[in-house]
């Protein structure tokens, strides 16, 4: 078990925001590529990478029992995502508003909690919920044509990495590998695509070529620290970094891309970083005050002896 370590995994995760930011970019200046072309380089790169630390794995491409149908939900709608982030990166205009309504997941794993995990989510979850979804409209622009599709399709990527998300805590608590869960994401989006990518193939140039390969080393970089991210530190402490990804991809799309969101994306921006940001400070301050609650309750003997330090050990695990 990897010892619990906050700074290293705040760093991971922003190496993973740095990553995803990068595939953005690199699906951008790839051009115009049929979207599942993309999708098909973007995880057929990925899984390759995946596949040699299985291969080093005693245990190969064992899966847990009961985890075949959450490894399955988890790359549907992962691979899903992967479609519908590509065309609103392809259409929207900005790869930051791409990153931003595609970083909605968190807020999406609260809801399908609900119905998958049998969680109650707490009222000031679904507060910040309902902040971030309102901080989306901005970013979206609804309005009655068609110009508002790429970004209904970004804010649905969120909702399918979400689901996504889900269905990996599931597997966790499971016991399913971490780069087992990758290599059948990438391996099942990298099949599915295939026939597609065939059907509809494009002629690309070397760079178009080059830019897709790197989108998939990005993305499998990408997906390795925010794993190694989560092995140092819960997600309630961490997860707020990984919105990082949102200034990064606003700095490389306007210098690469030359994008440059509206006022109202960025209006958007800051409710739903704001929202994330709350709630994470919440998240902590009433765990902190549950903790402190337990502990009180303690009888004063266990408190101080020998017996007291493993029960408060074991619950700061």
């Amino acid at each position: 078990m990897t010892k619990p370590n906050r700074g290293i995994g705040i760093l991971f995760i922003l190496g993973a925001a740095a990553g995803f930011a990068c595939m953005n970019l690199f699906v951008g200046l790839s051009g115009d590529l049929p979207t599942m072309q993309k999708v098909f380089f973007r995880n057929l790169f990925a899984a390759i990478i995946v596949l040699f630390p299985l291969l080093a794995d005693k245990r190969k491409f064992h899966i847990q029992k009961g985890a075949l149908p959450w490894l399955t939900l988890r790359a549907a709608a992962g691979f899903l995502g992967v479609i519908l982030n590509f065309y609103a990166i392809d259409h929207i205009g900005s790869i930051a508003d791409a990153s931003i309504l595609n970083k909605l997941s968190p807020f999406f794993a609260i809801l399908f909690s609900v119905f998958l995990l049998k969680e109650k989510p707490k009222w000031w979850e679904l507060l910040f919920v309902l902040l971030a979804f309102g901080g989306a409209m901005f970013v979206v622009h609804p309005t009655f044509n068609a110009e508002v599709l790429p970004a209904l399709a970004g804010l649905a990527s969120g909702a399918c990495a979400g689901l996504a998300y889900t269905a990996v805590r599931i597997l966790g608590i499971k016991g399913e590998r971490g780069d087992m869960t990758v290599f059948f994401f990438s391996a099942f989006s990298t099949l599915v695509s295939l026939p597609f990518f065939i059907a509809f193939y494009t002629p690309m140039t070397p760079l178009q070529f080059l830019y897709l390969v790197l989108a998939g080393i990005s993305a499998a970089v990408g997906q390795f620290f925010i794993t190694a991210a989560y092995r140092h530190a819960p997600a309630k402490e961490i997860a707020l970094f990984d919105y990082a990804q949102v200034p990064i991809a606003a700095v490389l799309g306007f210098f690469f891309l030359s994008e440059l969101p509206d006022g109202w994306s960025y209006a958007g921006y800051a409710i739903i970083i704001g929202a994330a940001f709350a709630k994470w400070l919440v998240t902590l301050i009433s765990e902190r005050k549950a903790r402190r609650a337990e502990d009180a309750q303690l009888p004063e003997h266990a408190q101080n002896g020998a017996d007291g330090e493993d029960i408060l050990q074991e619950r700061k695990k």
